[in-house]
């Protein structure tokens, strides 16, 4: 894994207007008291083929931790691969090991200083079944999702279970958010202010940069999964072409591939998994990188794309509404019209493009994982703290 220096400490992450200001205070704590036993508890592995911004985000924290001198543990859903610095023990298949999480942490695991749930909707309520500091991870509140994903009951169900869970179940401990947006979602749920610390995502510093194609070339970058919204993009990709002409390129696999590619026109290519390599080249040579997305917690790839000199387009939505700096870095589209618009503007104005591109690669440059892993310990120690000194 490429190895960076410190950045600069980015700025406390805010919240929107109304949103939570206790939420990015950050808490007094040494961390040299962090605990030093660590194991998540999540979805999936990184290496899992449906794994995305989550699974990265627990892998480079997991990583971070252990270089630091904590023992690290995962407990997921399988398929499973290796780690050269952490443990990963599956407990079962992708929606089985919600109801064997409890038993296989228990005999696969034991004891440990501090358990995280990472609630990406679906909640394992560890403080139910397990004795010691929990803290929870929230992505992204599911709210909106569970009706976009399934049938009417269940999802109220699921919403339910979600809000219960992150309100009532964890009422004890703290909550991570990874942006503003997620906090203000949190507190909306029932989460008070003084429980939810901010942890933004951090971004790998690139391999030296290539130049941009001399082409048109515009990138859509993750899971193909219908909340991403990829078929809007490939409906205003038949506005936009005759335009600016050039290439669409869809890096991602997932359900929904099969169908969005009878339905692609002239111009698209689907590049389906890439390696990284490929990945850092498609980044650094796009013109523009187009994030449609309906939900996002922070929208990891629009922060890879901006250290690589890359503005992003995607709509004026909790998130994005945080790693995108509207007119700055990219543009948030209020609507289907407006996003075509800026698509084609930015497309035909190199001059507003490479401005845009060189404000990104500058914001992006203070959002490192070394100090998204410095704050996560903080936080990590202060959980701690709070159940050693009776706060919980």
């Amino acid at each position: 894994m490429p190895q960076y220096a410190p950045g600069p400490a980015p700025a406390p992450a805010t919240a929107p207007p109304g949103g939570p200001a206790a939420s990015s205070a950050r808490p007094r704590v040494d961390t040299a008291r962090a605990p030093r036993r660590i194991a998540f508890l999540a979805r999936r592995d990184l290496g899992n083929s449906a794994a995305g911004g989550s699974e990265l985000l627990i892998d480079r924290v997991a990583e971070g931790l252990v270089t630091a001198g904590h023992d690290v543990s995962l407990v997921c859903g399988g398929p499973v691969t290796a780690h050269r610095a952490y443990r990963v023990v599956s407990a079962g298949g992708d929606t089985g090991h919600f109801l064997r999480a409890p038993r296989t942490f228990n005999y696969r695991i034991g004891e440990t200083d501090l358990l995280v749930e990472v609630c990406n909707g679906m909640p394992y309520l560890a403080p139910l079944w397990h004795r010691g500091p929990v803290l929870c991870l929230v992505n992204h509140v599911h709210t909106d999702l569970w009706g976009m994903r399934y049938p009417k009951a269940a999802a109220a169900v699921g919403r339910r279970l979600e809000h219960w869970a992150l309100s009532d179940v964890h009422r004890g401990n703290l909550v991570i958010a990874v942006s503003g947006s997620t906090a203000s979602a949190l507190t909306r749920i029932g989460v008070p202010e003084h429980r939810i610390r901010l942890v933004p995502n951090g971004v790998e510093e690139p391999d030296p940069l290539v130049t941009k194609s001399p082409e048109p070339l515009f990138l859509t970058m993750g899971r193909l999964v219908e909340y991403k919204r990829v078929d809007l993009l490939l409906r205003l990709w038949e506005r936009v072409r005759p335009v600016t002409g050039g290439r669409l390129v869809i890096v991602g696999d997932g359900p929904e591939r099969q169908r969005l590619e009878a339905q692609a026109g002239p111009g698209v290519v689907f590049a389906g998994r890439v390696s990284e390599a490929e990945k850092h080249q498609l980044l650094c040579r796009a013109w523009l990188l187009l994030h449609p997305s309906a939900v996002e917690g922070w929208g990891l790839v629009v922060t890879e794309a901006a250290i690589r000199g890359t503005p992003a387009i995607g709509f004026d939505i909790p998130g994005l509404r945080d790693s995108v700096r509207d007119g700055v870095t990219g543009v948030l589209a209020r609507g289907e019209s407006s996003f075509a618009s800026a698509w084609c503007t930015l497309a035909l104005g190199d001059g507003k493009r490479d401005l845009m591109g060189r404000a990104a690669a500058r914001r992006a440059a203070d959002f490192t994982w070394h100090n998204t892993i410095a704050r996560f310990r903080e936080v990590a120690a202060e959980a701690c703290a709070r159940v050693d000194g009776g706060q919980a």
